[in-house]
């Protein structure tokens, strides 16, 4: 701030005596009219007189204890995040004559902490919990006047503006909220005249701000958990819309389909120009409050989340109400047996062998035994996983997915079975839900299953026996119930021949197992599934879905598919963005899908490396054999070759097999 305004903050002692004056003055009806007085000061002045008793001399008597409960739970977060600071000033200001007191953002004390042979002192003037020290209660002081103006200030003395209090000097600073900047509170050090430091000010200035950054660092962890929330009930919302309101009623999140299906449910009900960020949902006393409610909102919608006792937000969601209406004929194929609450029938496809493989999924749908989806990376193993869950009454439930390759083996562990406070370095406050304990209820999805580190398995397997958990660093069982789907690429059945996984797991996971086809053995499904999924990405870009050229169709349907429907779909998203016209033809889709040379990486041989010994071209053909097997799975291909996975990267890097690592992965995609 400018110097002149920095000046305005700060009490100057040698005043005193010309302060004193200007006071009499101004209670006897004149002006200060005193250099020495600060402006602020005068302006406080002014607004007490005629309000405040300038003879107080102590501040109004504390509340009674039921109203000061109802306060100090009211502020419980800002007295939660004042903790430490309070707890530590019973040492730091031992001796000092001086005292920190917390209030809310009326001027009711909280908290008073310090040096306690001041106790006595403070009693006397009702420097307590539940004593109020607004400047409308005690006249010009600190706290009252730094709630007032929204700005540190120090009060010295002769500047109070009631005489039973001219004995004090007091510094004290405003504590915002880390989300809108509105005051919480304030943090005030107090003493006696001759206590007086400039840097108390310093002092007060700082303690707010460790208190307003211990807010936000508490806010941030509500938000990370509701967002957690939110990517479990992304599961369940099928095509819904999905709008995340944190618990300031502000929309902080939704899905690709919330936009559109606001516009559409509220019609010429919402301003034109409106967006999302523009919703407010409105809170009252800790619930929503349903008469100030948008009247286009069905009260119905809202979903509040609350977790372990904490309000996190509202999930709002906006039903499509068309679902079943499919953009025309061609872009979906009505699979046999599907009806309204058929999530199979979504899924696209009328190949006899895909057919089959619906056809078993509607039966296994029955039973809540343990699933195990088999199939070739990118063959649409998490669609079934999620049509199994959206198909009756566990539609609502909690749908969990987590991939196990994704992760170190440190990571996977805290993610599927959650930490408490303080179980390791790093651990957030309060600990973490994790993916098992909030799939209860619901559906664990666990993706890429076969990646699981040995050692974690008997863990995992604990847990599907004895429907019993234990978080990272707690010794109380928790009880989940929750159906587990599993799905991988690879022959388990070899990986626990060759000791790579455990039998006793599987059996336990492969209770029933369900193989899906590849693309290449569905080719009559390409042209409908290519349009549906041209349909998709087309409005994730809110454009028009273009039709597919005939040409394009041919190379569409000449293709090996490699990486089955996830490389149709990188195909045609990379068409899609160079396509300025109605249709999508063949020039726009990627140049090495029409090259039927295989990538580097497929070939049998590439020819030796120049200046690698015969010894280390047995090991390149070694590594190109393992990355073949294992489809690019550079996790896998590690655990296949008994070497650490950044010694992998060194050996690609020395062979120059990385570019050709990429293009294989790319085409997966």
């Amino acid at each position: 701030m400018p110097g002149t305004e920095l000046r305005q903050r700060f009490s100057r002692p040698e005043n005193d005596h010309h302060i004193m004056r200007s006071w009499e003055r101004f209670l006897g009806g004149e002006e200060p009219g005193s250099d020495t007085l600060r402006r602020l000061i005068g302006a406080s002045w002014r607004r007490c007189h005629g309000e405040v008793d300038p003879t107080r001399d102590q501040a109004p008597p504390p509340m009674p204890g039921e109203a000061l409960h109802g306060v100090l739970e009211g502020n419980g977060e800002l007295i939660a995040a004042s903790g430490t600071v309070m707890a530590s000033a019973r040492d730091f200001l031992s001796e000092t004559g001086t005292v920190v007191v917390l209030t809310d953002a009326a001027g009711v004390v909280l908290s008073v902490e310090g040096d306690t042979a001041l106790r006595g002192r403070t009693e006397n003037i009702h420097l307590m919990p539940g004593a109020s020290w607004s400047e409308a209660s005690c006249g010009t002081n600190a706290i009252g006047t730094a709630l007032q103006i929204g700005q540190p200030i120090q009060i010295h003395s002769a500047e109070h503006f009631c005489s039973g209090i001219k004995r004090w000097s007091c510094s004290a600073s405003v504590i915002r909220d880390p989300v809108n900047q509105s005051v919480l509170g304030a943090i005030d050090i107090s003493g006696l005249n001759d206590s007086y430091s400039r840097h108390s000010l310093a002092l007060a200035v700082a303690t707010a701000g460790r208190i307003e950054n211990r807010l936000a660092k508490h806010e941030m962890g509500l938000r990370y958990r509701l967002l957690d929330q939110y990517l479990q009930r992304l599961g369940a919302v099928g095509r819904d819309g999905l709008i995340v309101f944190d618990r300031h009623g502000r929309a902080v999140k939704a899905n690709e389909r919330a936009a559109d299906l606001m516009t559409r449910l509220a019609k010429d009900r919402v301003e034109h120009g409106a967006t999302i960020r523009d919703l407010q949902m409105p809170w009252h006393k800790g619930r929503i409050d349903p008469q100030q409610l948008p009247n286009w909102i069905d009260r119905d919608w809202i979903e509040p989340v609350q977790v372990d006792g904490d309000r996190l937000g509202a999930f709002l969601v906006l039903p499509d109400k068309s679902a079943l209406v499919r953009r025309n004929s061609s872009h979906v194929v009505a699979n046999p047996g599907s009806g309204p609450s058929d999530a199979f029938g979504q899924l696209i496809g009328q190949a006899p062998r895909y057919v089959a493989a619906l056809s078993r999924a509607r039966q296994l749908v029955r039973s809540a035994a343990p699933l195990l989806l088999l199939g070739e990376t990118g063959v649409g193993k998490d669609a079934f996983a999620r049509a199994f869950h959206d198909n009756g009454s566990t539609a609502k439930t909690p749908f969990v997915a987590v991939n196990c390759g994704g992760f170190s083996r440190e990571l996977l562990t805290s993610e599927l079975f959650g930490y408490a406070e303080g179980a390791f370095t790093g651990a957030r406050r309060g600990g973490m839900i994790g993916k098992i304990e909030a799939a209860n209820g619901g559906t664990l999805f666990l993706d890429e299953i076969g990646e699981m580190p040995l050692d974690l398995q008997p863990h995992l397997l604990r847990v599907l026996e004895s429907g019993e958990l234990h978080r990272i660093g707690e010794t109380r069982p928790r009880k989940v119930e929750f159906r587990l789907i599993a799905a991988t690429n690879r022959a388990l059945k070899s990986e626990v021949q060759e000791g790579r996984f455990r039998m006793d797991l599987y059996y336990r996971i492969a209770v029933t197992t369900l193989a899906l086809p590849a693309l290449r053995e569905r080719r009559e499904d390409l042209a409908p599934l290519a349009e549906h999924l041209l349909a998709q990405i087309a409005a994730r870009y809110q454009r028009p879905a273009p039709r597919i050229a005939p040409e394009a169709l041919r190379a569409l349907h000449d293709h090996d598919w490699p990486g089955n429907i996830r490389e149709l779909r990188n195909v045609l998203e990379s068409g899609l963005l160079i396509c300025e016209g109605e249709e999508l033809r063949a020039e726009h889709l990627p140049p090495d899908l029409f090259d039927t040379t295989p990538p580097p990486l497929l070939a049998t041989g590439n020819g030796p490396c120049p200046g690698i010994s015969p010894l280390e071209l047995a090991e390149r053909e070694a590594i190109l054999h393992s990355v073949r097997l294992h489809q690019g799975n550079l996790t896998s291909v590690a655990r296949d070759l008994g070497i650490a996975k950044s010694t992998l990267y060194v050996k690609l890097d020395r062979f120059g097999l990385k570019e050709s690592v990429a293009i294989l992965r790319t085409g997966e995609r």
